[in-house]
C-alpha cells in the first residue's frame, strides 16, 4: 500500500475531534476507476473521511481562512506566486489597447 502524505495523518488526528460531530449519509457518484484508485490508496472504511477533508476548506468558512493564513506563511511559496504574478502583469502591459 502506498505512503499517504503526512497532511493525510494529521487530518486523521483531527477527524478524532469531530467524531462527536453528526454525520450525514451522501451518496455520489464516481467513476470505478477513482473508486479503486480510493480504495486501494485510502481503504474502505477511510473514504468518506478523506473526501470531507479534502472538501472541508472549500465550504467551511473558518477553516478555509485558516488555509489561506497557513498558505501566506509559506515564505517559499509566496516568493514564487509573487514572481509569477509579476510576471503576468508584464504580459498584459506588452497587449495593445
Amino acid at each position: 500500500m502506498p505512503t499517504l502524505p503526512s497532511k493525510y495523518y494529521i487530518i486523521a488526528i483531527k477527524h478524532k475531534a469531530r467524531e462527536a460531530q453528526m454525520h450525514k449519509k451522501l451518496t455520489i457518484n464516481i467513476e470505478e476507476q477513482v473508486y479503486e484508485g480510493l480504495y486501494k490508496v485510502v481503504g474502505k472504511g477511510d473514504i468518506s473521511q478523506f473526501i470531507e477533508d479534502i472538501v472541508r476548506p472549500y465550504v467551511i468558512k473558518n477553516e478555509l481562512d485558516a488555509a489561506y493564513k497557513q498558505m501566506a506563511a509559506d515564505e517559499e511559496r509566496e516568493g514564487e506566486a509573487l514572481e509569477w504574478a509579476e510576471a503576468l502583469v508584464g504580459d498584459v502591459m506588452d497587449e495593445p489597447r
